[in-house]
């Protein structure tokens, strides 16, 4: 935004459509910002758009925002890595709406680990531990797409979550998630600062439409909301309005 500085901008209205919800720690506020900044930019001719449908415009961001570039990355100790090779996962994205303070959760985090120091650094190790494992699978998974792979991940999955469980941020309502998709043969965790909010399931390349729409009514039962969606994707991405879905264009022009 700061070349916006330098440059004449137009006048312009912005609608904004999105499916995600807010203050659920999925990264709404930045993918936000992310989507205007690259708007505004574009608009102004600061980058340059042929409006190829659907390609990421990351090579043109990548001189002013690092973040847009998709796929994934590992944050450790305040510093932030890109990965080089992953995988596109498919997931089950689960919106528990159990409120949760992610200050009151680093709190209690921070108490259990000065009260039983000599119990809770072994779980944290076990954490790192689970992902760094988790990236070795997944940049194995680059070079060779196995199915192989999927049981490996589900694991991590399950025991990952048992150790959030342990350091006190989970929640009744994520352990009916995890209960809810078990009984369809699929494996979950928590994702944000726990504590309620949202948790994926990962689901593998052959897991049946009928098996995932069961387990959304079940979880919609549950009064959870459900997206099914990708991680590890592209960044920022221009799409022409002929290109938006019937339901997208709907909703800004009843803005």
């Amino acid at each position: 935004l700061c070349v916006l500085c330098f440059r004449d901008a137009p006048s312009v209205d912005i609608m904004v459509w999105s499916e995600l919800p807010t203050a659920a720690g999925l990264g709404s506020s930045a993918a936000y910002a992310v989507c205007l900044a690259a708007a505004l930019l574009t608009a102004c001719g600061t980058i340059s758009c042929s409006l190829k449908e659907g390609e990421p415009t990351a090579s043109s961001l990548r001189q002013c925002m690092s973040f847009t570039l998709g796929g994934a990355l590992r944050y450790q100790s305040g510093k932030i890595t890109p990965l080089k090779r992953v995988p596109m996962l498919r997931i089950l994205l689960t919106n528990t709406k159990a409120p949760r303070s992610t200050k009151v959760l680093v709190a209690g985090v921070k108490e259990k680990m000065l009260k039983f120091p000599s119990i809770m650094n072994p779980v944290l190790d076990s954490i790192d531990a689970i992902s760094e494992e988790c990236q070795n699978v997944l940049e194995r998974m680059s070079a060779d797409p196995s199915a192989d792979s999927y049981p490996v991940l589900e694991e991590l999955f399950d025991i990952n979550q048992h150790h959030l469980n342990v350091i006190g941020v989970g929640h009744p309502s994520l352990d009916r998630l995890c209960r809810v998709t078990a009984s369809h043969g699929l494996h979950s965790k928590l994702t944000g600062a726990g504590g309620g909010g949202c948790g994926i399931t990962l689901l593998r390349p052959d897991t049946s439409s009928p098996i995932v729409e069961a387990a959304k009514r079940d979880l919609c039962a549950c009064g959870f909301e459900c997206w099914e969606t990708n991680i590890g994707a592209p960044g920022v991405t221009l799409h022409s309005s002929s290109a938006l879905n019937p339901q997208v264009l709907h909703g800004l022009s009843q803005s």
